[in-house]
């Protein structure tokens, strides 16, 4: 006999509501650019760092939401041939 632990699609929600929002107050994560691109940001105005922001954020948006989607409906779709026997 096993344990299943069974999820509803409302706490998959909050639980990556909650991941995002852990994601997004990091501290200190600016350590992952290139010297470059950290001379070039460093050198701008704040309007110029704010819409770097701004186009981090909407970049990050998609693949985390193609990701989330997918493991909704791997999570969904698990038991699918199982149950054709």
């Amino acid at each position: 006999m096993t344990n299943k632990i069974r999820f509803n699609p409302g706490s998959l929600l909050l639980l990556g509501v909650l991941a995002t929002i852990a994601l997004a107050a990091a501290p200190n994560a600016s350590a992952q650019g290139c010297a470059l691109c950290y001379q070039s940001a460093a050198s701008a105005g704040a309007r110029a760092i704010q819409a770097l922001r701004n186009g981090i954020v909407i970049l990050i948006i998609p693949p985390f939401l193609i990701c989330t989607a997918i493991t909704y409906l791997v999570y969904r779709r698990r038991n699918i041939h199982n149950q054709d026997a």
